[in-house]
């Protein structure tokens, strides 16, 4: 019997890639196999998890379409997971998937990056999350009002990468 993705991406250091190309190679190749890919966010194995976001990011740049009728299982489900490398992707995935979002669904991203900006310490997720909200800022003076205040605190993280990117965005916004 074939391997199932979850197993091709179980194993091997927690922090390399592990067979993670092979995976999106094999989905590319089998479109239908996208589905099992995405269910490995479920999976137990946070290791799973983050090879998961890597590929399921790999995969969309190749085949954008795959992912668009995810965006409901992204917003309920996989936002739920309390994973810093799960909310850094979602970020990055909501932004990739802007066009494709009705008016409720990017309601629901923004609502979920905003609590993810306010709540989270990871500083990819903060980074990620910055960026993102700021890009998303550019047009939208409301949201341009509510992230003031959390790129203030931002601008005094110990961590140099978030508080400089934090202070980069109070500059391009003139605050």
């Amino acid at each position: 019997m074939a391997e199932t993705i979850e197993q091709i991406l179980t194993g091997g250091h927690p922090n390399s890639l592990g067979r993670t190309i092979e995976v999106v190679e094999l989905v590319l190749v089998d479109p239908d196999r996208f589905e099992e890919l995405f269910n490995c966010f479920r999976s137990s194995d946070e290791v799973v998890r983050l090879r998961t976001s890597n590929a399921i990011k790999r995969v969309e740049s190749e085949r954008h379409d795959l992912l668009v009728p995810y965006v409901e299982r992204l917003l309920n489900e996989i936002s739920e997971i309390d994973q810093a490398s799960t909310q850094w992707t979602i970020a990055q995935l909501f932004d990739r998937l802007s066009g494709d979002l009705s008016d409720a669904q990017r309601e629901r991203a923004l609502a979920i990056m905003k609590r993810n900006l306010a709540e989270h310490d990871d500083w990819i997720v903060l980074n990620t999350t910055t960026e993102i909200l700021s890009n998303w800022a550019a047009d939208d003076e409301a949201l341009k009002s509510w992230l003031k205040p959390h790129l203030e605190r931002l601008s005094s993280d110990s961590r140099k990468s978030v508080a400089n990117r934090a202070k980069k965005k109070l500059k391009l916004f003139g605050f």
